[in-house]
């Protein structure tokens, strides 16, 4: 819940089967407040429209209000958002939408209310529905083709602000995957809106990044900084910082991670956000020495910190940065121990308060921040098994995946097959396919994006994460490397591999999943090569060798074709 919370006079309930029975024996509708800790939007209608003694008093009385923090709830979230925070949705007692809305001032809430309550009178449960990702449509499939990443690329292209940077001629969003895609494939576009975030969205003095800008000319910053945006930023900005020797890149991606291990870190893990205050953030720094930043929320998120330990590692990746390393392996090891059962992720414990387990989102985002450990530090935690669960447990038949258990309150029992956690999922089944020599995990990964091949022609650049992994998977590539992960060899491997290429060293026997790591030797990449030596590297392209290097300047030899 939101610090502001108690400025309101409504008599809130939690989210739970119970308050939609009540409703049932009353019936009455729902009042469902989606909100988040970082939204000041959430804040101002907590102090002003909620706070009104009348428009409490209607609520309490005609209502049966559940508030609802979105961050800790994605399920919620992603079924009823009505495009930000707050969502001030109105439901049946079965779950179904009346209507909904954002930000709602006095004014406006009466409005809102005396329709809802017209409604409801006089259709009562008929006037609900159900928002037509939730209706068990079949997911777009087709063939995966090179057609998916070409179209991609038009996108990039049709869609560039040449003027600014980004892409879109309206409010600007980072896009860090899509930054990633273009690093291989419009480089120029890449590294245009690299600097307009570091122009315009890092915070110099704090660190991290802010969430978005409201023009076009990236001016009017949202100053919220979120865990899981500032982790891809850091990522993005260390791939660029690869590619191009950048030391101004180097030093935004330092000033992500420092914020994440230090205004966000819990002691444990990295905490879940920090609110955006404009009143704060617009200060000179010598005035914010004196001033209070705005709240922390501290939950550990099991998403969040799997993007974590993704982003800081990728970091350590092209830095061999210490400090980062410590954090990173101190936040894996505190979620899979608090966090994970048998390969089943929790979304958070908070005392005796427990989220919900299973869910994709977290699912997919820790596997990726274990397959990155793996990568760059040979220590892989329980990556097979949270593997095993995911497919086993949410991949359908058709290749698609359900974002979580079909149970619970609300529509909550009915299943959403989204397309971004869906395509988080499959890059880091095929990572794990490359690192383990494991077919099965690539099958995975190519049902999955299969799954939503059909729609290719229609995806914008918001999704071309989606266009990434149907290339990778078109050509999956991989460097094994026979030595001790942090050795020379490894090191350049990591450094000369383009960043969806992956390196696979091995894996010291005292790490869960040792016992498959040992293809790097011994040629379990469905390939047909032979034994790979100790302290030799060799590249792997859909399962045929390239080549083999026992040092570094042989292995870039190898890479640029010089060789």
């Amino acid at each position: 819940m939101t610090d502001s919370v108690d400025a309101t006079k409504v008599e809130w309930r939690e989210w739970g089967q119970e308050a939609f029975d009540v409703a049932d024996r009353a019936a009455k509708p729902v009042l469902l407040a989606l909100v988040t800790p970082w939204s000041a939007e959430c804040r101002e209608m907590d102090t002003t429209t909620y706070a009104e003694p009348r428009i409490a008093a209607n609520i309490n009385d005609g209502f049966v209000p559940v508030r609802v923090d979105a961050d800790r709830h994605p399920r919620v979230r992603e079924r009823y958002n009505m495009g930000g925070f707050p969502s001030t949705v109105f439901l049946t007692p079965s779950g179904k939408v009346l209507t909904g809305a954002t930000l709602l001032g006095v004014d406006g809430f009466h409005g809102i209310l005396d329709s809802v309550r017209k409604t409801w009178d006089s259709k009562g449960e008929k006037a609900g529905s159900i928002p037509r990702a939730l209706q068990d449509d079949p997911t777009p499939a087709g063939d995966l083709d090179a057609r998916i990443e070409e179209h991609m690329v038009e996108q990039l292209l049709g869609t560039f602000d040449d003027e600014f940077g980004g892409w879109g001629s309206d409010v600007k969003f980072p896009l860090p995957r899509t930054i990633e895609f273009a690093l291989v494939r419009a480089p120029e576009q890449a590294t245009r809106t690299l600097e307009a975030i570091q122009t315009h969205l890092l915070d110099t003095y704090d660190g991290g990044f802010y969430r978005y800008a409201r023009n076009r000319n990236w001016g009017g910053a949202r100053r919220e900084k979120l865990a899981d945006e500032n982790a891809a930023l850091v990522r993005a900005f260390a791939h660029g910082y690869r590619y191009t020797g950048e030391d101004s890149y180097r030093e935004a991606a330092e000033r992500g991670v420092e914020f994440l291990t230090t205004t966000l870190w819990t002691g444990d893990a990295v905490g879940a956000s920090q609110g955006g205050d404009e009143s704060y953030f617009t200060l000179e720094p010598a005035d914010r020495e004196d001033a209070d930043p705005p709240s922390v929320d501290d939950t550990v998120l099991a998403d969040r910190n799997g993007l974590a330990v993704d982003a800081l590692l990728r970091y350590v990746a092209y830095t061999d940065n210490a400090d980062a390393t410590r954090y990173a392996r101190q936040a894996r090891e505190h979620v899979c121990e608090t966090l994970v059962d048998g390969g089943e992720v929790t979304h958070y414990r908070d005392g005796d308060d427990s989220g919900e387990s299973g869910l994709l989102l977290d699912q997919a985002r820790l596997l990726a921040g274990l397959t990155t450990s793996w990568e760059v530090l040979g220590e892989p935690g329980p990556a097979v098994a949270v593997a095993d669960w995911t497919v086993e447990q949410l991949q359908t038949g058709e290749g698609a995946f359900r974002d979580g258990p079909a149970e619970g309150p609300g529509l909550l029992d009915r299943s959403l097959y989204p397309l971004d956690s869906g395509v988080e999922a499959a890059d880091a089944l095929l990572d794990l396919g490359l690192l383990t020599g494991e077919v099965r995990y690539q099958q995975a990964a190519r049902q999955a994006v299969e799954a939503f091949a059909g729609a290719g022609e229609r995806m914008g650049v918001e999704v071309a994460g989606y266009a990434t992994v149907a290339a990778r998977l078109q050509e999956p590539r991989c460097i094994q490397v026979a030595t001790e992960p942090g050795s020379d060899l490894h090191r350049a491997a990591l450094r000369l591999a383009d960043h969806e290429t992956v390196v696979a060293p091995l894996v010291t026997s005292d790490h869960d999943a040792a016992a498959t790591a040992g293809h790097a030797l011994n040629g379990n990449d469905g390939s047909d090569s032979q034994d790979l030596t100790r302290g030799e590297a060799r590249v792997v392209t859909d399962g045929v060798e390239g080549g083999r290097a026992d040092s570094p300047a042989e292995l870039e030899s190898l890479l640029t074709g010089d060789g």
